[in-house]
């Protein structure tokens, strides 16, 4: 899809078709021979839409699309064995092309059905070190014993038998003189054993399994030095040496290693003087043993891997359960390998065998081969239960018989020189059939096989491919039309709107004298001097002539109904009318559209709400009538619900003391006293607290007046009473002090007048 802020394609100033098909999957080019407007700079690549409404007809568009083509699709399998068994198809489809253009992603599905009764090929590959001596032993009947239990499970059974120690060379080995022919010699626990051998193929496969049995009794351990040994070279050689040791085409490669130590890796034969890595190939003498043991070092993990999958094969470690977790490690970095624990006398190797077949058998892993490096692949398995899997190229516990599906997406990331072709393989691990895929690049644009060079449309001054003229040097313009000259004051004049400005006002070239002006990811540019543009207006929130206008050389012209630099400003003033009819509730003006509050703590939509206006108690106090008491001005129901919105809760007792709410107080008609609250809470609603009912004055009982006053008379004259008899009292006791204190005197004059 076109991208909405930018035209990749134009903005990829692409100068030729096959230019334009690299810069997006996307981009188409026009190779129409008159396409495009007078004096523009016409951008031929282009989103395929947008080419065909500027008049490039489809045919000349080039616009090359990835595509998959089946080449061989034969149906899958159901049975291995039988007279099929050379027929036998475990995956879907079988070779197929893609044609990829860069970075344009294609799909196509992959099935894969594990068939009932294939056959099995089984190599047993026995480390016969002296550790494992109870081990052969145990195994000297293993060949009957294994067919019987492997016949359960597939009626073409073939068995094998190889076995390891180590390079017969220090410090690997014993080998002084005296160890050469019994490296068991002086050893008392075991005083005879063969001389130490690095690998030794004994029985190419066969379904004569007494054969197998036959060989295993003729064997005997050998000894060597170090605990490592050296079953990695003896793997290599038993999977590149095809011939040897019998591996089928149609059937399943098993190779069980079984061992109670740890391998040799590459780079220990630097131990022994051994420099030069492991070539990969099969060195296998007359005698059917490993030949250059001590010419090259231990196989890598890598190559071995490599080998394995190049050649099918399922490599099964059999191991004692002290090295269980080692091998268990090395299965992540060795595809189509499994681990099993082997009992210290290898009593279990049976079973052992018959679960690791089971879980290689219930298990599909996709490989790829030789890789193109500018492919991009991505898998989505979808298993047994049938939910895509994005990212996996695996699927687990399947049954024999269950079909699995991936679906493999490609994408190329570049053209590679022509000519080239490339291919890569699709192979489920240790599966012989593959899915071969091979890869053509479109890079290339059809209309280049009709390029004329000195073409008369170029005036025979240029070549002319897929609609557009290459000059030769010293020409210029679209046909190649004018000469060019030395560019000089004069010459550049006339692509100069002012003395001073850039030529073609730096968005365009001066060719012939005339402006050719750039096309623009961004719009139109245009002018004698390509001094105008659509897309240079003022926006608002990032919207061109906030999209109630055209941009017509840098200027908005708006349409009707709106006005302003941007044309953000509507002329319609029906959202500022408020539900009484009013412009704005009378608190303000209605500006585009929006109303501007001016009274004073006047706010909303249409500066409905004002707690602080003088008319705010008188306003609510019509809605408190007629939602409470069906009174007042508003009391038809119809007008009421449409007015009063706001939210009024009753209470017995009005609290006053919060600073947020403004006090109402209002006279009924009989002259009770009707007490509210006005408050706004933070989501902007508007809330009324109101007393359930008006407080009315009572009127004073009669008698209790009259009771009242008689009382209060008489409390007053016993009190003015109390007070006249404290008085009297106070007076009489202050007299009668004086009267003593006089009559005391007289008496003490006499007596000094007797004296």
């Amino acid at each position: 899809p076109q991208p909405e802020c930018l035209n990749v394609c134009m903005s990829g100033s692409a100068t030729s078709c096959e230019e334009c098909l690299l810069i997006h999957p996307s981009c188409a080019w026009c190779a129409q021979e008159d396409f495009g407007q007078v004096r523009t700079l016409n951008s031929r690549c282009d989103f395929s839409q947008n080419l065909l409404k500027r008049g490039c007809n489809a045919p000349f568009i080039e616009n090359p699309r990835s595509g998959i083509s089946l080449l061989r699709s034969k149906p899958l399998s159901s049975k291995g064995s039988g007279v099929t068994q050379y027929d036998v198809i475990q995956i879907y489809p079988q070779k197929i092309s893609l044609s990829l253009r860069p970075g344009d992603q294609t799909s196509f599905e992959v099935q894969v059905r594990p068939v009932e009764d294939y056959p099995v090929d089984l190599y047993y590959l026995m480390d016969l070190s002296l550790s494992m001596k109870d081990d052969l032993d145990t195994i000297r009947n293993l060949g009957t014993k294994l067919a019987e239990e492997m016949r359960k499970l597939t009626s073409n059974f073939r068995l094998g038998f190889g076995s390891f120690v180590d390079k017969n060379i220090s410090p690997f080995s014993y080998t002084a003189p005296k160890y050469q022919d019994n490296p068991c010699n002086g050893y008392k626990l075991f005083p005879n054993c063969v001389p130490t051998f690095g690998f030794r193929h004994l029985l190419s496969l066969t379904d004569k399994v007494d054969r197998f049995n036959e060989e295993v009794q003729k064997q005997m351990v050998s000894r060597n030095r170090d605990a490592p040994e050296g079953g990695f070279d003896a793997i290599l050689q038993a999977a590149v040496c095809k011939e040897k040791i019998g591996w089928r085409k149609e059937a399943y490669h098993l190779l069980v290693f079984a061992t109670d130590d740890v391998p040799h890796l590459a780079l220990d034969g630097r131990l022994g003087g051994l420099v030069y890595p492991h070539d990969g190939q099969c060195h296998l003498n007359d005698k059917n043993e490993y030949s250059a043991a001590n010419k090259m070092d231990y196989p890598s993990l890598a190559l071995l891997g490599e080998k394995l999958a190049e050649n099918n094969i399922f490599l099964i470690f059999a191991v004692t359960k002290r090295h269980y977790v080692l091998y268990k490690n090395l299965t992540a970095l060795i595809p189509g390998t499994t681990v099993e624990i082997l009992d210290q006398d290898s009593k279990n190797i049976i079973q052992l065998i018959v679960n690791a077949y089971n879980n290689i058998r219930s298990k599909v892993e996709l490989s790829v081969w030789d890789h193109p490096e500018d492919l991009n692949l991505a898998f989505t398995a979808t298993c047994q239960d049938g939910q895509p899997l994005t990212g996996l190229r695996k699927c687990a516990d399947l049954k024999i018989g269950d079909t699995v599906s991936f679906n493999v997406t490609v994408d190329a990331r570049g053209c590679p020189p022509k000519g080239t072709s490339k291919s890569f393989t699709i192979r489920p691990v240790g599966f012989k059939d593959h899915l071969e895929v091979s890869v053509d690049y479109r890079c290339d644009c059809s209309c280049t096989d009709f390029t004329q060079t000195n073409s008369s449309r170029c005036n025979s001054a240029g070549t002319y491919s897929c609609g557009m003229c290459g000059c030769e040097p010293g020409h210029l313009g679209a046909r190649c039309e004018c000469e060019e000259g030395e560019v000089n004051h004069q010459y550049l004049s006339a692509c100069r709107e002012a003395e001073g400005k850039q030529v073609c006002s730096g968005r365009g070239e001066c060719s012939c004298n005339q402006c050719l002006c750039y096309e623009s990811e961004f719009g139109k540019i245009y002018g004698t001097f390509c001094e105008c543009d659509d897309f240079s207006c003022a926006r608002h929130k990032g919207i061109l002539c906030s999209g109630h206008g055209e941009c017509h050389c840098g200027e908005c012209k708006c349409h009707a109904g709106y006005i302003g630099d941007n044309c953000n400003c509507s002329t319609e003033t029906t959202s500022c009318v408020s539900d009484d009819g009013k412009i704005c509730s009378g608190r303000g003006s209605c500006v585009c559209g929006r109303c501007q509050c001016t009274e004073p703590g006047a706010f909303g939509d249409t500066c409905e709400k004002c707690p602080t206006c003088p008319d705010a108690c008188g306003t609510k106090r019509e809605c408190i009538e007629c939602r409470l008491f069906n009174s007042g001005r508003l009391a038809d129901n119809q007008t009421c619900q449409r007015m009063c919105k706001d939210e009024i809760i009753t209470v017995e007792t009005l609290k006053t003391d919060d600073s947020n709410t403004v006090q109402c107080v209002y006279k009924t008609e009989n002259d009770c006293v009707m007490k509210f609250t006005y408050s706004e809470h933070a989501s902007g609603q508007s809330v009324l607290t109101a007393l359930k009912e008006p407080e009315c004055a009572v009127a004073p009982d009669a008698k209790t007046v009259l009771l009242a006053v008689v009382g209060s008379i008489l409390l007053m004259g016993i009190v003015l009473l109390a007070l006249w008899k404290l008085v009297i009292t106070i007076h009489d006791r202050r007299e009668f002090a004086r009267f003593q204190s006089a009559r005391s005197r007289a008496r003490y004059e006499m007596v000094r007048f007797r004296i």
